[in-house]
């Protein structure tokens, strides 16, 4: 009964408000603190080397929506929109998923293989392409490689329904919106 009073009183006063409405989170994709179901603070993002290691691809503050760090990935070209104008060229930082490739690979693996594709024996790879805004949001969703039989409606069905949880590309020191290209592979189980 006392020990109950103690906590009400030190609940009442702030003294323990962060260690009741805060909690670790810890997954094989993340880790961080959440309060009141926000996301809190430096979180960790984790990514898996071709051995199985473990290994931070990102670090984010939630609290100050800043990227700490980011594990490099290829150089690649992306379609740039800058003064009105796309244009092609690179970027100082890529447009990065929150939490890494390994998990927004848990969101492409939500992929359904059309019956007709399968009844056909289709396969192959469908690329849709997005554009990645200055905020991290995602519009214009195209099919810029496809392969028919309902798998590229399925790919885009998939691509709209990952979280608009975008890390916007940076190029000069500023957010720049760019077009995104994201394979989608149908196979088939043999």
């Amino acid at each position: 009964m006392i020990r109950s009073l103690l906590l009400i009183l030190l609940c009442f006063t702030g003294l323990v408000h962060t260690s009741l409405a805060q909690r670790v989170r810890k997954t094989d994709y993340e880790s961080g603190m959440l309060e009141k179901g926000n996301k809190v603070g430096v979180w960790e993002y984790y990514a898996y080397t071709r051995d199985g290691s473990q290994v931070i691809a990102q670090k984010y503050d939630h609290s100050k929506n800043k990227l700490l760090f980011y594990r490099p990935v290829e150089d690649r070209v992306y379609q740039i929109k800058e003064n009105n104008a796309w244009t092609n060229g690179r970027v100082d930082q890529p447009p990065l998923f929150m939490g890494g490739d390994a998990l927004l690979g848990t969101y492409v693996s939500k992929l359904n293989y059309p019956t007709m594709a399968q009844d056909k024996n289709v396969q192959g790879k469908v690329i849709v392409t997005f554009v990645i805004d200055t905020l991290g949001q995602t519009s214009d969703y195209h099919v810029l490689l496809g392969i028919g039989a309902g798998c590229d409606e399925e790919a885009v069905r998939v691509a709209k329904a990952i979280p608009p949880q975008w890390i916007p590309a940076r190029r000069g020191g500023h957010a720049v919106p760019v077009v995104y290209e994201m394979p989608f592979n149908f196979r088939l189980k043999p």
